[in-house]
This record gives C-alpha cells, sequence and structure tokens, in this order.
C-alpha cells in the first residue's frame, strides 16, 4: 500500500466519516481526530465541506420524495404541512421574511437540513438552496471547531473536550432561547 492510500484510508476517512453522521458529536469529534492524525486545518475544513455535499445528495431526494409522496398519504401531507409550519416560525425568530441571510442563520442555528428545508420552503433550488444551507453550517462548524481545538489547548484531553463542546452545542443555544424567552416577556 502506498502512502498515498495509506493516508485517505487511515488519517482521512475517519475523519470524514465522523463528519458525515449528522447527529452527535461529529465536529468535535472529527476535529480532534484530524489533529491526532496530523491533518492540516484546511483538509479538515475541507472534509466537514465535503460531508455536507454528500448529505446534499443524500437528503435532496429523500426531501422531494416525502414531499411528492405526502400528496397523496395523508399522514405524510400532514407531516409536510407541519415542516412547512415549523420553518416558517424558525424563520421568524431571524427576522422578517425567508431572505438568504435569514436561511444561512437557520442552517447555522439549527442544521444544513432544516436550512436545506427553509430554502425549498422559500423557493431556492438545489443548488442555491444548499449553497445557502452549507455556508450556514461551515460557520457553525468554524465556531465549533475553533472552540473545540481551544478547549483542548487548555484540557489537553481530547475526550473531555468533546464531552464539555457536545453538551455546549445543545446547552447554550437552549440558554440562549430561555434568556430571549425573559426578555421577551418583560
Amino acid at each position: 500500500m502506498n502512502d498515498y492510500t495509506s493516508l485517505v484510508k487511515w488519517r482521512v476517512l475517519p475523519v470524514f466519516l465522523l463528519f458525515a453522521i449528522p447527529i452527535g458529536g461529529g465536529i468535535p469529534a472529527g476535529v480532534l481526530l484530524a489533529r491526532s492524525h496530523g491533518l492540516a486545518w484546511p483538509l479538515t475544513a475541507f472534509l466537514y465541506f465535503v460531508s455536507d455535499v454528500a448529505l446534499a445528495c443524500v437528503f435532496e431526494p429523500a426531501m422531494h420524495g416525502v414531499v411528492k409522496v405526502g400528496r397523496n398519504v395523508p399522514a405524510l401531507a400532514r407531516f409536510t404541512a407541519a415542516m412547512k409550519e415549523s420553518t416558517r416560525k424558525r424563520a421568524e425568530h431571524y427576522g422578517i421574511g425567508a431572505g438568504p441571510l435569514t436561511l444561512i442563520m437557520i442552517a447555522f442555528g439549527v442544521d444544513p437540513m432544516t436550512g436545506r428545508s427553509a430554502a425549498y420552503v422559500a423557493g431556492h433550488g438545489f443548488i442555491s438552496g444548499w449553497a445557502i444551507a452549507i455556508t450556514g453550517d461551515m460557520m457553525y462548524y468554524g465556531v465549533i471547531a475553533y472552540s473545540t481545538l481551544k478547549l483542548n489547548g487548555i484540557l489537553g484531553n481530547a475526550n473531555y473536550t468533546t464531552v464539555i463542546i457536545m453538551l455546549a452545542m445543545f446547552v447554550v443555544p437552549m440558554m440562549i432561547k430561555k434568556i430571549k424567552n425573559a426578555f421577551v416577556k418583560a
């Protein structure tokens, strides 16, 4: 096995697979694994970008399939209507109208699939919709990757860092929402 094949198989592929899992601690675990494998940050960011493109290729047909089948299946029609309403409500939190910046913030604040769904509801096609969703997700990646590397520099323990960042990924948005709601009610 040559050096290139070894690099891809044993260093790049595990990082890509961590990023390709659309839930959980993929970013902090992937960033720390990439660092331990000696991968430069631009390559690591590129792997995350490629995982988003792969997600687009899998999610887009699934989304269109649900919409198409949903027209004839009452349960899916209700699900599709609920998704549209949920997307509309999420968009309201980011400002009036579902322009590109609002849609990018949805992808940043939730996930790229929700960002793409919101872009679809707003009338964006495959390329522009995924460009918007991936832009928001890459911004999120940048924040989490930077935070992960900084915290790991302080703690010096990849396991603790991953757990803390994962907890922060879930807890911080809930805290922000509670604080925002407290100010809105006041």
